[in-house]
């Protein structure tokens, strides 16, 4: 159990870097898709602070939540963007 939470840092890194990726496209879904991803990165970040005693990391997650839900309404298709306009 020990070895199976300590990995859990490699997906959670991994969930970041494919939301980054998915935020950065010029396609609202795909804006839409990175901030689940974030999201799911989020909780899984905050599970291993949670096992690692990194208070600071899971404070940190919690405040990249409350940024990551307002991107997920920001990029909403019914919302036009800049280029929209």
């Amino acid at each position: 159990m020990h070895a199976a939470l300590d990995l859990l840092q490699w997906p959670a890194m991994l969930l970041t870097v494919a939301a980054s990726w998915y935020v950065g496209s010029a396609r609202k879904h795909r804006r839409k898709w990175g901030f689940i991803l974030f999201l799911a990165s989020n909780l899984v970040w905050a599970v291993w602070g949670l096992w690692a005693h990194a208070y600071a990391l899971i404070v940190l997650q919690a405040f990249l939540v409350v940024m990551n839900v307002r991107g997920l309404f920001k990029t909403d298709p019914a919302q036009p963007t800049v280029s929209d306009e």
